[in-house]
């Protein structure tokens, strides 16, 4: 599978998600697009980076921003994580994969002295005709949703 490249347009993609309707990337394109990916439902780094996102949903809504969380887990998890924690915006479930993959999150991780593959924590940001334009890897939790606001911001002036 060919990896994703800044500057590239993302081809569509559908997949299964809290909303009542399956997720599909093209009926998105006319607004920037946030994809953040987290390792795990209710585990507490994802746990806050949900909560962050979530309390500056309307910003990212007023410049004209949707906000996707995406992990492996079950859409049955995400549908109770969402709920628990009352996130405004929608979770996909990746169980299969293919969007970790084409978004080559999938790396190896280290706890407790075992090695295992797991999804590293990254947020891409694509742009109104579904082009990859930033992304950010490695991502630590605290502040994170504001950086990204900040330059979903940036873009709005420009």
């Amino acid at each position: 599978m060919k990896k994703i490249e800044i500057g590239k347009k993302i081809k569509n993609f559908t997949a299964e998600s809290t909303n009542k309707d399956e997720f599909n990337l093209k009926n998105y394109l006319g607004s920037h697009i946030v994809l953040f990916f987290y390792p795990k439902d209710n585990t507490p780094g994802c746990t806050q980076e949900g909560i962050e996102f979530s309390e500056n949903f309307r910003k990212f809504k007023n410049s004209n921003a949707f906000i996707f969380g995406i992990s492996r887990d079950s859409i049955k998890s995400h549908n109770n994580f969402k709920e628990k924690f009352k996130y405004k915006f929608d979770l996909i479930s990746d169980a299969d994969e293919y969007i970790c993959n084409l978004f080559d999150v999938i790396k190896e991780k280290n706890m407790y002295g075992k090695k295992y593959m797991g999804i590293e924590r990254s947020t891409f940001i694509l742009n109104e005709k579904g082009i990859l334009i930033k992304e950010w890897r490695k991502v630590k939790v605290n502040g994170h949703a504001e950086e990204v606001l900040k330059f979903i911001k940036e873009l709005n002036k420009n």
